[in-house]
C-alpha cells in the first residue's frame, strides 16, 4: 500500500512538472534569445525586449494553452524571486535617496488615485465592487490587490476578472509610455523617473520592465516606491471592506471582515527587507552580490518574458468601449497627479 501511494505521489509531482515545462522552457529561450538581439540593440535591452518579443510571439506563433501553466509560474515565481535578490543589491543608503518627500509621494498618489479612480467609475455608471477593484487594483499592485481586495468586498468572480483584464491592459500601455515620458520630462534624472514609475504602474513586473528600458539605477529604485505601495496593501484592504460594510450594512455579512487577507505582507516584499536589512548591517561580500544580481538579473528578464506571451489582447478588446475608456482615463489622471506631486514636492 505505502509504495503505491508513493508511486501515485511520483506520478503527480512528475504530470505536475511535465504541464509546466512547456511554457518555463518558452520563456527562457525567449529570455535567451532577448539577451542575443540586445547585444546589437544595447539602447533597447534585454528586458524590454522579452517583454515585446513574448507580446508578439504569444499573439501569433505561441499562443497555446499548453504554454499557460508554465509562463504563469515563470510570471509569478520567478519575478518574486527576482525582487528578494534585488534586496542583496539594495542598503539603507540607497533607500535613503528617496527620503521622507518619496513616502509622502507614494501616500499621497495612492491616495488621489483611489479616491478619483472610485469617484469616476460611478460617474461612468460602474458598480461600487468594480469602481472599488479598479481604485485598489491601479493604487497598490494590479491583480494582487485585486485579489485581496474581492473577497473583502464581496466583489463576484466576474467582476474581479474584469478589472483584472482592464487593469493589465492599462499597467502594459504605461509600462512603454512612462520611460518616454520620464525622460521626455526629467531627463537625466534618475530619482524623478523613478517615482514616475515607481508610483504609477500597477505591477512587480510592469516596474520592473518599464524601469529596464531605461537603466538599472533606475530599477532599484523604482522598485522602492513600488514596495512602499505593497506595503500599504493591508491598510487598504482593511479600509476598503470597512467602507462597503457602511456602504451596505444590510446585505453585508462577516465574510466582509478582511482579517484572513491581510495576515501578512506577499512574502516576497518581506524577503526583500530582510536581504537589504541584512546587505546595509552586514554589508555582503561583492560576489555574493554579484551573485544574486546575475539570477536576479535572469529571473526578471523569464518572468518579462513570459508576461509578453501571456498577454492575449483578444481579451482586453472583449471587454468593450466603456471599459476600455475608464481604464484610459484612470491611466491619464495617475500620470497627471504624479508629475503633478513630484513638482509640488520637490522631489
Amino acid at each position: 500500500m505505502n509504495i503505491l501511494v508513493e508511486n501515485n505521489n511520483k506520478g503527480t509531482y512528475l504530470t505536475k512538472t511535465m504541464i509546466i515545462l512547456p511554457g518555463l522552457i518558452t520563456a527562457f529561450v525567449v529570455a535567451v534569445i532577448s539577451k542575443i538581439i540586445a547585444i546589437w540593440l544595447p539602447t533597447l535591452g534585454a528586458a524590454t525586449i522579452a517583454i515585446l518579443l513574448g507580446i508578439l510571439l504569444g499573439n501569433t506563433f505561441l499562443k497555446n494553452p499548453i504554454l499557460e501553466k508554465g509562463t504563469k509560474i515563470a510570471e509569478g515565481k520567478l519575478l518574486e524571486f527576482s525582487v528578494v535578490l534585488l534586496g542583496a543589491t539594495v542598503t539603507f543608503q540607497t533607500i535613503a535617496q528617496i527620503g521622507i518627500k518619496g513616502g509622502i509621494f507614494v501616500l499621497l498618489q495612492m491616495a488621489l488615485t483611489i479616491i478619483a479612480s472610485y469617484f469616476l467609475g460611478k460617474k461612468m455608471q460602474f458598480s461600487d465592487n468594480m469602481s472599488l477593484l479598479m481604485a485598489g487594483g491601479n493604487a497598490v499592485c494590479g491583480s494582487s490587490a485585486i485579489a485581496s481586495i474581492a473577497p473583502a468586498i464581496q466583489a463576484k468572480e466576474e467582476e474581479k476578472g474584469q478589472i483584472i483584464t482592464l487593469v493589465n491592459l492599462l499597467g502594459t500601455i504605461l509600462m512603454l509610455l512612462l520611460p518616454i515620458i520620464g525622460s521626455i520630462i526629467y531627463g537625466t534624472d534618475v530619482l524623478t523617473k523613478s517615482a514616475l514609475i515607481g508610483g504609477i504602474l500597477q505591477s512587480v513586473g510592469q516596474v520592473v520592465a518599464s524601469a529596464s528600458m531605461i537603466n538599472g539605477e533606475v530599477v532599484e529604485l523604482a522598485m522602492l516606491f513600488k514596495i512602499m505601495r505593497i506595503m500599504m496593501l493591508v491598510v487598504v484592504v482593511y479600509l476598503f471592506g470597512r467602507f462597503k460594510q457602511q456602504r451596505s450594512p444590510i446585505t453585508t455579512t462577516t465574510e466582509i471582515t478582511p482579517k484572513k487577507k491581510v495576515s501578512a505582507l506577499p512574502w516576497y516584499v518581506v524577503g526583500f527587507v530582510l536581504f537589504c536589512v541584512i546587505n546595509s548591517l552586514i554589508h555582503l561580500p561583492v560576489e555574493l552580490s554579484q551573485t544574486a544580481h546575475f539570477f536576479s538579473g535572469w529571473f526578471e528578464i523569464t518572468a518579462l518574458a513570459a508576461i509578453g506571451l501571456r498577454l492575449d489582447f483578444q481579451k482586453f478588446f472583449k471587454e468593450g468601449k466603456r471599459f476600455l475608456i475608464y481604464g484610459l482615463s484612470v491611466g491619464v489622471i495617475q500620470v497627471v497627479l504624479a508629475i503633478a506631486l513630484i513638482f509640488l514636492l520637490g522631489i
